[in-house]
């Protein structure tokens, strides 16, 4: 059953070409929630986010945005209320860190209606918020990998939606900037944001998700708190990773232990 929210998928079937990835999907997302998609490799964890932002339109069923299906909405409209980091951005040759921020704003603009002073407010507030200000007037391609994902952050916080997708956001980076990543995310939620990320670190999600969704082959198979939904039984049957779930002693979320080869050979 799909409640009623700002965000939903109602009975959707998913895929490229001859290939289908999920059939009659339903999910719901929690408003003001944390919400956090994992499962292994391939089993449509993006595909669902694509078509949550729409980037995918369904064979079947439909994606629900504010009471209305979301291929039915202007594309600018769709950008005033939904944001999206995705997987692999790519920014033009020679763009400065400023320049990519304030194109956020522009599915507020139109050839009416150029940069103002609120969109200027929105791009510093935005550049303030990643900590990226000082960055402003250097070129994107100079930037490492973890202050070039804080500007992709920025861009889409410019927008000022109250929904951000983020496909994968802290893929390639070291474990530092993925824990940054993941505070300027938790804090972006309790300002009042709803998030929804696909995540492959299991301990991550599990320790910032408010709502976890877990899925395998295309369905979700569990949902709800982390410490409801991680456990090792589940972990082994999703993941096929035999492990020990105890909690995370800094933050009283479930933590994954593998137990790997030689130590499950040793019990």
């Amino acid at each position: 059953m799909v409640t009623e929210g700002r965000l939903r998928a109602a009975g959707v079937t998913l895929g490229y070409e001859r290939r289908t990835v999920s059939t009659g999907l339903d999910l719901a997302v929690p408003d003001d929630s944390f919400t956090v998609v994992v499962g292994p490799n391939a089993c449509g964890k993006s595909t669902l986010l694509r078509a949550l932002a729409r980037l995918l339109r369904p064979a079947a069923g439909e994606v629900v945005l504010d009471g209305s299906s979301i291929h039915r909405m202007a594309t600018k409209e769709v950008a005033r209320r939904v944001g999206l980091l995705p997987q692999t951005a790519l920014a033009p040759e020679g763009i400065t860190v400023g320049e990519l921020v304030a194109r956020g704003r522009y599915p507020h603009q139109n050839l009416f209606r150029q940069q103002s002073d609120a969109d200027r407010r929105a791009v510093a507030d935005a550049m303030d918020a990643t900590r990226v200000t000082q960055l402003a007037d250097v070129p994107v391609d100079e930037l490492s990998g973890g202050q070039r994902q804080r500007v992709w952050v920025a861009m889409a916080l410019a927008q000022q939606t109250g929904i951000l997708l983020l496909d994968e956001p802290t893929t390639f980076l070291d474990i530092a900037h993925q824990i940054e990543l993941m505070d300027l995310f938790a804090r972006l939620h309790a300002e009042g944001a709803t998030l929804v990320a696909v995540l492959h670190d299991l301990n991550h999600a599990a320790r910032y998700a408010t709502h976890l969704v877990v899925m395998q082959d295309g369905a979700v198979v569990a949902q709800g708190r982390p410490g409801d939904v991680v456990t090792a039984e589940l972990v082994e049957e999703v993941f096929g990773l035999p492990c020990l779930v105890i909690p995370d002693p800094l933050a009283g979320t479930p933590l994954v232990i593998p137990r790997g080869a030689a130590h499950t050979a040793a019990d």
